[in-house]
């Protein structure tokens, strides 16, 4: 699937991802390839993201919001 993570300055990162955790409102979740669509926000914490080549990594974040529609995982992070 692929991932993309921005800020209001810039792009965090851009890429195809295995897997992505995140800190939702009702708690952490993880969206792997095939997800159903879902909308929604992010509290304070970390993403965690699995590259194709297994390699992990972690980015603190203060929010935000993400989009999960059709293996595209879009999230914006302040």
């Amino acid at each position: 699937m692929t991932l993309k993570i921005i800020s209001p300055s810039e792009i965090l990162f851009q890429g195809e991802a295995e897997s992505v955790t995140m800190p939702g409102a009702l708690g952490q979740f993880t969206v792997l390839k095939n997800h159903a669509s879902i909308i929604s926000v992010l509290t304070k914490g970390s993403i965690k993201y699995r590259k194709p080549d297994e390699h992990e990594e972690i980015l603190e974040i203060k929010g935000g919001l993400v989009d999960v529609d059709n293996n595209i995982v879009s999230v914006c992070v302040y």
